[in-house]
């Protein structure tokens, strides 16, 4: 089990990953040298971001202050970004990570994430380029994000490389159990992005309850219930004091029956798009 901020689980193909992270969905590119230089020092080790959110420059920025000012080397620090994927052909997609790299200022990338699947399908020259780039060593690890089964059996219909990863909506609202159980099953992580429900699952009774029980905030009980469950965790926010907080969930447990009534508040509700009919707002 995941004891503490830094601690990692292992990819399919032997690289570590933080299983706690930083997010930077919707933060203004100016805003995010500071937060994620700050969330650095105060001991995250995964901070991740995407070209749809358009502050790649800032987060590279903070990744470098943060490196510098808490003494670390770039290899402390896991970085993902993702290309938004919206018919692009493989020459584009190069183009886009090149891009991506020099927004970020770095020399290579952790893991990059395909965006979305798309519909129709949007990944087959994208997840070439992926495993180019790969072969290459411009990226450790590539993956997935927002894929259901099918779209994994599509893309094993060519791909070379496996995903490392699928990062996809989780939280008590949406549990996603039979998806996990088929990336368990293929050695595929899965990453969990809008973990809190954007805090419209706070004032639930059953949350409330636990929280008062373990006298932890309930955005702590909910990351907590993900990690307990093999579940990594990206979560955003633009407020240091929330991004210290959400951290402080290593020193308790939370005990099964615990984890089985949060689990029971399951209801399929997105608070995103559903990958099936996605199609990058078309």
């Amino acid at each position: 089990m995941i004891s503490s901020l830094g601690g990692k689980r292992k990819l399919n193909n032997g690289i570590e990953i933080p299983a706690f992270g930083l997010g930077v969905y919707k933060v203004q590119d100016d805003e995010c040298a500071a937060l994620v230089r700050d969330a650095i020092k105060n001991g995250y080790r995964l901070i991740d971001t995407a070209s749809f959110y358009d502050n790649e420059i800032g987060t590279g920025k903070g990744i470098h202050e943060g490196i510098k000012e808490s003494g670390l080397q770039r290899k402390d620090i896991f970085v993902t970004t993702k290309v938004w994927n919206d018919g692009l052909s493989y020459e584009q997609t190069i183009d886009s990570f090149n891009k991506s790299m020099d927004k970020l200022q770095l020399d290579y990338l952790d893991l990059y994430l395909i965006h979305w699947p798309g519909n129709p399908y949007s990944f087959q020259e994208p997840w070439k380029a992926l495993e180019d780039l790969y072969s290459q060593g411009k990226i450790k690890s590539i993956g997935v994000c927002n894929f259901n089964k099918e779209h994994f059996e599509d893309l094993m219909k060519f791909a070379k490389v496996k995903p490392v990863l699928n990062q996809i909506e989780i939280h008590p609202k949406l549990t996603q159990e039979d998806l996990r159980k088929y990336c368990e099953e293929h050695d595929i992580l899965v990453q969990a992005w809008s973990p809190l429900m954007r805090g419209k699952i706070f004032t639930d009774d059953v949350i409330v309850e636990l929280s008062e029980k373990y006298r932890k905030t309930p955005a702590q009980i909910i990351l907590r219930w993900h990690l307990q469950q093999d579940i990594l965790v990206i979560f955003k926010s633009s407020n240091m004091e929330r991004v210290i907080s959400n951290a402080d969930i290593f020193d308790f447990e939370i005990a099964p029956e615990d984890i089985q009534k949060i689990s029971s508040l399951n209801e399929n509700l997105r608070t995103g798009p559903d990958p099936k009919v996605f199609n990058f707002g078309k």
